[in-house]
């Protein structure tokens, strides 16, 4: 961020110079290190009007070819700041380059902004740090952030065809309902005749979009915008979570998602250096709100001597396999690993249930879209198939 300063120099003059810091505070403490007494610092109309984006992976994977090529840190990102494009980015990386001169270590500069690098991210710099092995750790990260990317692109792909499925299917019920029905009751009226109930209900819904179209269209919007605002809200995807979880099936599948996020970054933070109480404290918030409660009393009772396994199995946060890798893990002294052996067999099991659920939904919701349709038509057409039946 770019700050316009009105400062007095060591002669007394006032003189405006233009900063690059973090915040005002940075803005204040470099132009004391360079002997000014601060008037006013003025950012509204340097702030910078989008915020950086900086692909961590990619940037992760930059920065330890470069270390292993054998550039020291600084000279890394230097390197990295000046092939740098993207001004915001720019800006990023020129704020860690400025820290690491000042002689700060690389997790202090990445710590002072959170809103790119995650507290995950710098925890991990950090326990590398007092080893000297960032390069590893970075790779780790990499290799973590693909597991996490990669599972959460399955889910997707799975869900896409029976997204598409489903609004294409309602977008035909639409334009049934609410075009082709009602000139079919004008059609009916004019006929006259007496309609089956399920004809009869379904034209007067015809007659009444017809004669109200607009209000209804706009009650729809309303009403969909309310519905999306309240399910948007923390506390509703809370009660949803809580819903979720109550489902057998779905339920269990849900809760090992969540245990695999959670083994995983746990593992890579313990094979980080960080110790398992630091470390799980860090990915509380990778459960569900409902979980999290469980997790935090098997924090204390790891606190207060108890074993890892032990504690986490009587919180209802392992599974039967889990315990049994997880007691061996803890008698090899190989928790970190043995917890990413965990993830790598809960993945496993959610690839198998994604591909066996998107299988059996797929014909269910062309079957139920078929029904629904069908039955629309019938509806409209079964007065001429009378019609035609008393002709005859």
């Amino acid at each position: 961020m770019r700050y316009r300063v009105t400062a007095l120099d060591a002669a007394s003059t006032t003189a405006t110079h233009e900063m690059e810091a973090l915040d005002e505070h940075d803005v204040r403490r470099q132009a004391a290190a360079r002997g000014l007494r601060v008037l006013t610092v003025d950012a509204a109309r340097w702030r910078r009007s989008r915020r950086a984006r900086l692909a961590l992976v990619p940037f992760s994977n930059e920065l330890v070819a470069l270390l292993e090529a054998g550039l020291t840190l600084v000279e890394a990102i230097d390197a990295l700041t000046e092939k740098e494009r993207d001004e915001a980015v720019r800006g990023v990386l020129d704020g860690i380059r400025r820290r690491l001169y000042e002689g700060q270590s690389l997790s202090v500069a990445l710590g002072e902004q959170p809103s790119t690098f995650s507290a995950l991210y710098v925890a991990t710099v950090r326990a590398s740090e007092r080893s000297g092995a960032i390069p590893e750790a970075l790779r780790r990260y990499v290799a973590y952030q693909e597991q996490i990317n990669l599972l959460r692109k399955r889910l997707i792909n799975a869900s896409i065809y029976p997204m598409v499925l489903l609004a294409s299917g309602g977008l035909v019920v639409l334009f049934l309902v609410g075009y082709v029905v009602p000139r079919f009751s004008g059609i009916y009226e004019d006929i006259g005749g007496e309609l089956p109930f399920a004809s009869r209900m379904l034209m007067n819904w015809g007659r009444l979009l017809d004669a109200h179209g607009a209000a209804i269209f706009a009650a729809f919007v309303v009403l969909a915008g309310a519905l999306t605002s309240v399910a948007l809200r923390p506390a509703t995807r809370a009660m949803a979570a809580q819903a979720l979880l109550r489902i057998p099936t779905l339920g269990r599948q849900a809760q090992l998602y969540q245990l695999a996020r959670l083994y995983r970054t746990v593992g890579m933070l313990l094979r980080g250096g960080l110790p398992v109480v630091t470390a799980f404290e860090m990915t509380r918030g990778l459960l569900a709100v409902a979980a999290q409660p469980a997790l935090g009393a098997a924090i204390r009772a790891v606190r207060e001597g108890q074993s890892m396994t032990d504690a986490l199995a009587r919180q209802g946060l392992t599974t039967p396999v889990a315990e049994r890798m997880l007691r061996v893990g803890e008698r090899s002294g190989n928790m970190g690993e043995m917890m990413e052996r965990i993830a790598a067999f809960y993945d496993e099991e959610l690839s198998r249930f994604v591909d066996v659920a998107t299988r059996l939904i797929e014909p269910a919701m062309m079957a139920v879209i078929g029904l629904v349709i069908g039955a629309i038509v019938v509806l409209m057409y079964f007065p001429i198939f009378e019609l035609a039946g008393s002709i005859r």
